[in-house]
C-alpha cells in the first residue's frame, strides 16, 4: 500500500490555507505545501522550526491535519522558541504538537513520517532528512528556501543514491517564492518481509519541458 492522491482533500486544504493566511496577504508556497500534505492524505506531518522564522507553513500544515484527521508535530531547537511558536499559533486557534530538541535525533524517534518539511537554510536539513524514519506507505519530502541549494547542485536525490533500501521515485525543483524541492520516497513493497524495498533496475527518467525526474523500477 502507498500513498494515494485526493485532489478534493487537496482543493479543500488549499482554500482553507488561503482563508487563513488572508493576514499575510497569501503565500503560494504555503497553499501549495497545505495542499500537498491534505492530497497525500498523510497522517504524520513533520516540520521544523526555530525562532524568527514565518509561520504560514505551519498554518498551512496545520490546516492539512484537519483534513486528514493526521498528527502535526513542529520540533523546536529550544524551549524559547516552543514557547513563542506555541503562543504565535493559538492566535490562529491552532496547536499543533510541540517537541523541543535536535531536529535529527527528534525524526529519528518519530514514528512512519510521511510528510516532513525542512529550511535549505539551515545547516542541518539534510542530516534531518536522512534520519526521519518513514512509513511503508512512502513518504513526500519538502525542503523551503531551495534556491540557494540546487545553485549549488544539491538535489534531494542524492541523499538517497547510497544503495538502501529508501530510493527517491519521483522528484521536482518548483520556481516558487525562494524555491522548492520536492521529493517521494517509495513505498515498501508488500510481502516482502524484510521490511525493505527489493532489489529491481531502476530507470532514471526527465521530462524535458518541466525537469521532474522519475524512478521506474523494472
Amino acid at each position: 500500500m502507498k500513498l494515494v492522491w485526493s485532489p478534493e482533500m487537496a482543493a479543500k486544504a488549499f482554500v482553507d490555507t488561503v482563508k487563513s493566511c488572508e493576514l499575510y496577504q497569501g503565500s503560494s508556497v504555503t497553499e501549495l505545501i497545505s495542499a500537498m500534505a491534505a492530497g497525500w492524505n498523510t497522517t504524520l506531518i513533520v516540520e521544523t522550526w526555530c525562532h524568527g522564522d514565518m509561520l504560514t507553513t505551519s498554518i498551512g500544515l496545520a490546516v492539512a491535519s484537519t483534513h486528514t484527521c493526521g498528527r502535526h508535530v513542529c520540533i523546536v531547537p529550544d524551549e524559547d522558541s516552543g514557547i513563542e511558536y506555541v503562543a504565535s499559533m493559538a492566535k490562529y486557534g491552532m496547536s499543533p504538537e510541540v517537541i523541543v530538541g535536535d531536529p535529527e535525533t527528534v525524526v529519528n524517534e518519530l514514528d512512519v513520517i510521511d510528510f516532513l518539511v525542512v529550511d535549505s537554510r539551515k545547516h542541518e536539513f539534510a542530516r534531518v532528512l536522512k534520519a526521519a524514519k518513514f512509513g511503508h506507505r512512502g513518504a513526500v519530502l519538502v525542503c523551503k528556501n531551495a534556491c540557494s541549494t540546487v545553485v549549488s547542485g544539491f538535489r534531494l536525490r542524492s541523499l538517497f543514491d547510497d544503495g538502501g533500501s529508501r530510493r527517491i521515485v519521483r522528484s521536482v525543483f518548483l520556481p516558487v517564492g525562494n524555491g522548492l524541492d520536492i521529493a517521494h520516497v517509495a513505498a515498501v513493497e508488500s510481502g516482502s518481509g524484510s521490511g525493505k524495498v527489493k532489489n529491481s533496475k531502476w530507470i532514471k527518467r526527465v521530462d524535458r519541458e518541466s525537469g521532474e525526474e522519475f524512478l521506474i523500477r523494472k
